[in-house]
């Protein structure tokens, strides 16, 4: 696996910057990508981040949407439109944007997630929460079984 895998805890310094894990940044290195892409994620209180792969997927699942289409248009403004590319610093570091803070409700710790071709950053309490919900419905995708909406997993 050459994707980013793993978690880890980081706190923001008082200039709300923080470091990028080092596993995390060889990842990117190796991507190629100038900086950290990021942008809201759609469907969580988390943020999505990472480099040319990452926007390779994204261009991907446009071009199987015909264009000048709301359907198109929205996703393009969600993972487009609403994203963000971060400078990252000599010493791995990169400054949070309010606006990332605010989707996240981050305040002076986050959490980075790999996710293979990306990862997300996290508030470690509500990643505490989401990681319980993955587990129930991982555990259901894994017995065959469809996973429900959050509290149980429907057969």
């Amino acid at each position: 696996m050459h994707g980013f895998v793993s978690n880890f805890t980081m706190r923001l310094d008082a200039k709300g910057r923080v470091s990028i894990p080092a596993p995390f940044r060889a990842v990117l290195s190796r991507d190629g990508f100038e900086g950290l892409y990021c942008y809201p994620s759609p469907h969580l209180e988390a943020v999505d981040a990472g480099g040319n792969w990452l926007l390779g997927e994204i261009e991907k699942r446009l071009e199987g949407l015909r264009t000048l289409t709301s359907e198109h248009d929205y996703l393009a403004t969600a993972l487009f439109g609403s994203s963000e590319v971060l400078k990252i610093d000599g010493e791995g570091r990169v400054t949070m944007t309010e606006t990332i803070k605010a989707h996240a409700g981050i305040v002076d710790t986050v959490v980075f997630v790999g996710h293979g071709l990306k990862f997300q950053i996290w508030e470690p309490t509500r990643f505490a929460a989401h990681r319980v919900e993955s587990h129930r419905r991982a555990l259901a995708v894994l017995e065959g079984r469809t996973a429900g909406p959050a509290g149980g997993a429907a057969s």
